[in-house]
């Protein structure tokens, strides 16, 4: 059973908001770990506390549809290693800003799977309001982060790119799972597990970075993150609308934005702080849309 239409937002913002600080605690541990040992461990964080979980509230991890958990974590996967591989060769601000095209993607294939299978003949202006609110969401984004690309980082860019594609499709595929009845933590545990695997894999080929404790104690958390802000996730894709959880993702960048004040003191200039109530403001647009938008798709069905 999932919740109500009207509490999607709600899971979209503490998702956004769980990422945000995880991100933080990221930005701790990187300094004595890489990439691909913080995917390890937040894997195994995610698979013993979701495999003893279900064992307690006797959710079985025996799947009737196997062949949509692979997809999910293949491409899921994919677009995890393409958004490291980004950000290991741009600006961070360029890697990120590609990564979160995602929602972009997500609008532009509900849009077009709309356009190709609608038989009533749906005007396309009733689907302009929300793509448009998409579009200045993922301008707001690019005006907070000032993304920049300079030459011979052409690949970084195709890999940034492939990053937000490939997102897209794993955020589609949960809404997929859900329809097909499978509770949010057997998808986050699968995930989790392929997160285990490819991270462990990678720290067999690039060898383990030695242990630190001043790190190490920024992994549980990252882990137990991540674990919340997936099954948030999840929960709301689940949950109906996906272009406008899509949307409300960007809210992402703005709690990062905020902790990067906070914790880090940083400074955001004028346009970023235009760009903030920019994704604020379209986030808003797409929620008050979201009952005029999108005619009802097969990937926005399953709150029906």
């Amino acid at each position: 059973m999932h919740p109500p239409r009207s509490g999607q937002a709600l899971w979209m913002l503490l998702s956004s908001l769980v990422f945000a600080i995880m991100g933080v605690c990221i930005k701790f541990a990187s300094a004595y770990f890489n990439p691909l040992e913080i995917v390890f461990y937040r894997g195994v964080v995610g698979v013993v506390a979701l495999y003893g979980a279900t064992r307690f509230t006797g959710v079985t991890l025996r799947t009737t549809v196997p062949s949509m958990h692979l997809w999910r974590c293949a491409v899921g996967v994919v677009s995890l290693v393409g958004w490291f591989y980004a950000i290991s060769v741009l600006p961070l601000a360029t890697g990120m800003t590609l990564n979160y095209m995602s929602s972009v993607w997500i609008a532009v294939f509900l849009i077009g799977g709309a356009l190709l299978t609608q038989a009533s003949g749906q005007p396309l202006l009733r689907q302009g309001p929300l793509f448009v609110a998409v579009l200045c969401g993922f301008a707001g984004v690019a005006m907070m982060l000032r993304p920049t690309l300079q030459p011979g980082q052409e690949w970084g860019a195709m890999a940034g790119l492939a990053s937000g594609i490939f997102a897209a499709m794993a955020y589609l595929q949960v809404s997929a799972l859900a329809r097909a009845g499978e509770p949010e933590s057997r998808t986050v545990f699968y995930f989790s597990l392929a997160a285990l695997v490819v991270g462990g894999l990678g720290m067999l080929i690039l060898g383990p970075s030695p242990w630190n404790w001043d790190g190490a104690v920024w992994l549980l958390p990252i882990g137990v993150l991540a674990l919340f802000g997936q099954l948030f996730m999840t929960r709301a894709y689940a949950s109906g609308a996906t272009l406008v959880v899509a949307n409300l993702q960007y809210m992402g960048i703005v709690f990062a934005g905020l902790f990067s004040l906070l914790v880090f003191d940083d400074q955001l200039p004028l346009l970023g702080w235009l760009g903030m109530a920019l994704i604020i403001a379209s986030g808003i647009a797409a929620t008050a849309l979201r009952s005029r938008a999108l005619p009802r798709t097969p990937a926005e069905d399953h709150s029906a």
